[in-house]
């Protein structure tokens, strides 16, 4: 787990950066900087590693997982070199419009307030949102009696998890974390009741960590929505470039396969490409 920062150098604070060679970076395919990049003949992707399995650092603390297989496969086919900057989740929208990077990739859900301030390309990343408590918790399998005075639910800061709490669960407590692990480790600990969190991170937590946590059988998920990349706003050219990109490989059958490999179940269907 890394050590956390405060938020207000979140914003300007980058983690890590990774690069990776693209294909042919001498002779790129954007040498008049059409693309508007920060850094021309470069990608620079913002992400939090700490999502496995769809974006983490592996055991040799190299960048892993399904986002980190698309952006390689795209900085390769743009022929651009390929830098990963690492940073907490809070970070990554202030950071692209500060231009630090060209796109953030880490599934970003479309709301009004964010698009005042970045531009969403297209759907890429499938997302179930769940109710999670503690093995053996009795409270119970409904939204209202979770929606009480004297609960605390977790989520990740400034993720679609907490707008989740504000609007299902507005009677409890919502307790907020810039990193992901220490929002469920508050449920683990007793700190806190539950926690709103994406089911495939959930169930990644519950391979590492088990008997710790459950998912609430309630009688439906709390959200179903789909995950975006990002670019800065009024960026057009970049923003159709990727999504011709994503639509092909979509239709081509790359983003299912890569999705399987890395996140261990098919993947749901995706909006079809216009």
């Amino acid at each position: 787990m890394r050590k956390k920062i405060s938020l207000a150098a979140i914003a300007a604070l980058v983690a890590s950066t990774v690069i990776f060679a693209g294909a042919n970076t001498s002779a790129n395919a954007d040498t008049k900087n059409r693309l508007n990049l920060v850094k021309p003949g470069s990608l620079v992707v913002g992400m939090t590693l700490q999502f496995k399995p769809q974006m983490y650092l592996d055991e040799a603390g190299k960048p892993a997982g399904y986002d980190v297989e698309l952006v390689k496969r795209l900085a390769k086919a743009l022929r651009l070199k390929l830098e990963i900057k690492n940073m907490d989740f809070a970070g990554l929208i202030p950071g692209l419009v500060s231009k630090q990077f060209d796109l953030v990739s880490v599934g970003l859900t479309k709301n009004p307030d964010r698009e005042k301030s970045i531009q969403f390309v297209r759907e890429y990343m499938p997302y179930t949102t769940v109710l999670a408590a503690r093995t053996g918790d009795s409270t119970g399998n409904t939204k209202a009696v979770w929606n009480v005075a004297g609960k605390k639910v977790t989520a990740l800061q400034g993720a679609a998890a907490s707008r989740i709490v504000k609007a299902d669960f507005p009677n409890t407590t919502l307790v907020e974390f810039p990193q992901q692990n220490d929002a469920f480790l508050e449920v683990v600990s007793k700190r806190a009741d539950a926690i709103v969190v994406e089911e495939n991170l959930l169930n990644q937590f519950n391979k590492t960590n088990p008997g710790q946590l459950k998912k609430v059988a309630l009688p439906a998920s709390l959200s179903q929505a789909f995950g975006q990349w990002t670019v800065q706003l009024g960026n057009n050219a970049l923003d159709a470039k990727l999504t011709r990109w994503l639509c092909s490989n979509q239709e081509g059958g790359y983003l299912a396969k890569v999705f399987k490999k890395t996140m261990g179940y098919t993947q749901p269907a995706l909006p079809e490409c216009e």
